[in-house]
């Protein structure tokens, strides 16, 4: 009996958790069930949101749609504030840059949306950062390839930094080109080197000559010129690329906004492909070349130009209302 008692109790013990186990399976089966209805209602939901709140950008302007996402890019992720370089390159004297430096002292302070530089001839360096606004920064036009010492004629970057500079243009087109000059690509890398060792920001200039844009070259000289650099250093983040095309340097003739916004996107891509997409993200890349209180605005609405390096203009009042022209960058229609 005692035998029989435990068989059962055996029986019935083994039934009871096959119940038990056949029961949750079906608890299971309908808990997954409720979960992927429900979650099938929720994506079709956040789908059907998408599409509504996605209808308004198909009616956008391309502009509007541009200007905004360069406007979401710089307000709220504190990337590409434009940037405004004023090259006097080699003009001026004591006199007419103390007149220069009155008129830009008189505008209205400008904002943090808006980084300005102005770069006067080597030996007024000093007297324009002791008499230029502080919210202007002072830019020396070129630096040697290595430090102090018998460099006779040179300007090494420390002494830059020393009396104030924060920045340098480096890689102009006229240095590039002029036949008592003709800094290769290489040169240019190394100073960028040299500059950003020693504590500089680099205005890293770039750009092509007329027939080199004739016979369809433009991309590959500017990227040849990046590559040279982008193989010397590896970090970007003190360098705003200058893209000029040399046949619009002080020529009057200016390459239209949708031909410059075509080589900065070009040269974005590049950094993206050979650099790193967060390179290209946050580089400021500038437009020079005859730029003037007349074409800024319209050049400043291209998403990928993110300022202008002013060569003449420069020189004048009239530059504060390049200045200006960030304002039309940040514009949301």
């Amino acid at each position: 009996m005692r035998g029989y008692k435990s068989s059962m109790s055996c029986h019935t013990r083994a039934l009871l958790i096959s119940i038990g186990i056949n029961m949750a399976m079906v608890c299971s089966m309908l808990f997954l069930a409720s979960t992927m209805q429900s979650g099938a209602a929720h994506i079709n939901a956040s789908l059907n949101g998408s599409v509504m709140r996605s209808r308004p950008l198909v009616s956008t302007p391309n502009f509007a749609a541009r200007s905004a996402v360069r406007h979401n890019v710089v307000a709220n992720a504190g990337v590409r504030k434009f940037f405004v370089g004023g090259n006097w390159k080699c003009n001026g004297n004591r006199e007419s840059i103390k007149t220069l430096i009155d008129g830009l002292n008189q505008g209205a302070p400008v904002g943090p949306d808006v980084e300005v530089v102005c770069a006067p001839p080597a030996p007024y360096l000093d007297y324009a950062r002791q008499n230029l606004r502080k919210d202007f920064s002072v830019a020396g036009q070129d630096s040697w390839v290595s430090g102090q010492g018998a460099y006779t004629g040179e300007v090494a970057p420390e002494m830059l930094k020393d009396i104030g500079c924060e920045w340098v243009i480096l890689g102009h087109s006229e240095r590039r080109h002029l036949p008592e000059i003709k800094e290769t690509d290489q040169t240019v890398a190394i100073k960028t080197k040299n500059a950003l060792d020693n504590g500089l920001g680099v205005i890293l200039c770039i750009g092509e000559l007329l027939e080199e844009r004739e016979a369809g070259k433009t991309i590959e000289v500017c990227e040849r010129q990046m590559e040279a650099v982008a193989k010397t250093i590896k970090d970007w983040s003190k360098i705003v690329v200058a893209y000029e095309p040399v046949w619009a340097i002080g020529t009057g003739k200016v390459a239209t906004p949708e031909q410059a916004q075509e080589v900065h996107d070009a040269v974005r891509n590049w950094m993206k492909q050979n650099i790193s997409p967060e390179v290209a993200a946050s580089t400021r890349i500038l437009y020079g070349g005859s730029v003037n209180p007349g074409n800024c605005e319209e050049l400043a609405t291209k998403p990928d130009i993110d300022g202008f390096l002013v060569g003449g203009a420069s020189l004048q009042p009239d530059f504060l209302k390049i200045v200006d022209s960030y304002k039309q960058a940040a514009v949301v229609q």
